[in-house]
C-alpha cells in the first residue's frame, strides 16, 4: 500500500477506482501475452537464442528513451490521459504489421517501433493514479492489483490459445489486448493537471529534492539492477519449459501462478504497510531473488517450478510496491510522471542490457546462466542497503534517525 496524502476539500472523480484498476487491465492484458509467448512465437520462425536476445532487447533500450521524455510531456499537459490514446492506438498499428513480417530485421523494427509508441502507457497510468493516491487517500494495492489480474487471465488464456493452435495465436491475442488500451484510454480517469506550487490544496509536502535526492537515485538504479535478473527468465523459460515437454498450458500456470502471488501481495498490501516499511519490502524482495535464481536450474519438475514461480510476488510487488512508496515520499506530485518516468528508465535499460545478455548467457550456459542471475540480484541488494545509509536523515549522513516510510 502506498501511503495516503490526501485534503478533505477534494473529491475524486466519479468511478476513480473502477477506471483506474481498468486501465491497469489493459496494458498488463498485453503483457500477459507478450512477455511469456512473444518468444515462443520467435521461435516457431526459428530464430536463434542471439536473435531472440536481440529481439527482444532493442525495444526495451527504445522504450526507456522515449518513456521518459513522454512522461515529462504528461505533467505538462492540460490531461495526462490524453497521451495513452496516441499510445495505445500507434501500438496497435504495430501490432497489425507483425502479421507481416517474418525475418529477423523485419520483424526487429517493427517491434522495437511498438516498444516505442507503448514505452510511455503504464508510467502515464502509474502517475494518474498515484495522483488519486496522494488527493483523496486511495488505496493503490486495490487499484493495482487488477491489471495483475488480468496478466493472469491473458497468459492462461494465451497458454490455452498457444496449446491448441500454435504461436501464431500469440499475435491475435496481442492485438485484440492493444485493442483494450486504446479503449481504456478513452475512459481512463481524467483529472486535471499535476498540482502545482502554490496552488489552494493542502498537499503534505514531500520530503526532500525530489528527482535530485541520491538516495532515491541509487535506490532506483539498484531495484532495476535487481529487476534486470528477470532476464533470462523473461525470454527463455517458456522456451525451457516447453523443451522439458510442457504443454502451452502449463507453461500459462507457470506464469500465471508467478502473477497470482502478485495479486496476493497487493491485496495484502493494508497489513503489510502496517508491519513492515518500505525499504524492508525491498531488502526482502532482492534477497528473496537471490534465493529464487539458485535454485531455478535445479530441475523438480512442475511443481518445483510452480513453487519458485510463486516466489515472484516478492521479487517484484514486494520490490514494486516499496519503490512506489519512497517515489511518493520523495518527489512533488508535479513530478509524479517525471518520477514514475525515470523508474522506467532505469529498469527498462537495466533489462534491455541485460535481456540482450541474457541471449548470449543462455546459449553458452543454458540454465546454469541463473546462478549469474543470481550474483546480478546479490548485488542489487548492496546498492538498495548502500542507497538506505545514504538518506538524509540516516545516521551515517550526519542525522539522528532514519526514514521509516
Amino acid at each position: 500500500m502506498i501511503p495516503a496524502q490526501h485534503s478533505p476539500s477534494e473529491g475524486a472523480p466519479p468511478r476513480f477506482r473502477l477506471l483506474s484498476a481498468l486501465s491497469y487491465c489493459a496494458p498488463l492484458l498485453v503483457n500477459g501475452i507478450v512477455l511469456p509467448f512473444f518468444p515462443v512465437w520467435l521461435a516457431t520462425h526459428s530464430f536463434s537464442d542471439h536473435e531472440i536476445g536481440i529481439i527482444l532487447a532493442i525495444p526495451m533500450v527504445v522504450r526507456v528513451l522515449v518513456a521518459p521524455v513522454v512522461a515529462m510531456i504528461a505533467d505538462r499537459l492540460k490531461e495526462r490521459a490524453d497521451v495513452l490514446l496516441w499510445s495505445g492506438g500507434l501500438s496497435l498499428l504495430t501490432a497489425i504489421a507483425l502479421f507481416w513480417t517474418t525475418s529477423f530485421w523485419p520483424v526487429t523494427i517493427v517491434y522495437a517501433l511498438q516498444g516505442a509508441t507503448f514505452a510511455p502507457y503504464v508510467p502515464v497510468v502509474e502517475s494518474i493514479v498515484i495522483s488519486g493516491v496522494r488527493r483523496r487517500g486511495l488505496d493503490y494495492g486495490s487499484m493495482r492489483v487488477w491489471g495483475s489480474i488480468a496478466f493472469i487471465v491473458s497468459t492462461l488464456v494465451g497458454g490455452q490459445m498457444v496449446s491448441r493452435f500454435g504461436g501464431g495465436m500469440v499475435l491475435v491475442v496481442m492485438v485484440f489486448g492493444f485493442a483494450m488500451t486504446v479503449v481504456m484510454a478513452i475512459f481512463c480517469p481524467r483529472i486535471g493537471p499535476t498540482r502545482r506550487r502554490g496552488q489552494p490544496i493542502n498537499i503534505p509536502a514531500a520530503t526532500g529534492s525530489g528527482l535530485r535526492e541520491p538516495h532515491l537515485l541509487l535506490l532506483l538504479i539498484g531495484v532495476a539492477i535487481q529487476q534486470s535478473s528477470h532476464a533470462v527468465l523473461n525470454a527463455f523459460s517458456s522456451i525451457y519449459w516447453h523443451q522439458l515437454g510442457f504443454s502451452g498450458a502449463q507453461v500459462g500456470l507457470l506464469w500465471s501462478a508467478g502473477v497470482a502471488s502478485e495479486v496476493t501481495v497487493f491485496f495484502l498490501s493494508k497489513r503489510l504497510n502496517r508491519r513492515f516499511n518500505a525499504w524492508t519490502l525491498i531488502r526482502f524482495g532482492c534477497a528473496v531473488s537471490v534465493c529464487r535464481w539458485i535454485l531455478f536450474p535445479m530441475n523438480a519438475g512442475f511443481a518445483g517450478f510452480f513453487l519458485l514461480q510463486c516466489f515472484h510476488g516478492f521479487t517484484y510487488a514486494f520490490v514494486h510496491t516499496g519503490v512506489q512508496r519512497r517515489i511518493m515520499a520523495t518527489v512533488q506530485e508535479t513530478q509524479e510522471s517525471s518520477a514514475q518516468g525515470a523508474y522506467f528508465f532505469y529498469v527498462g535499460m537495466a533489462m534491455a542490457l541485460m535481456t540482450l545478455a541474457s541471449g548470449y548467457l543462455y546459449a553458452w550456459l543454458g540454465v546454469v546462466s541463473y546462478y549469474v542471475m543470481a550474483l546480478v540480484a546479490f548485488s542489487a541488494l548492496g546498492l538498495v542497503i548502500l542507497a538506505y545509509y545514504l538518506q538524509p536523515q540516516s545516521v551515517l549522513s550526519g542525522g539522528k534517525t532514519r526514514e521509516a516510510a
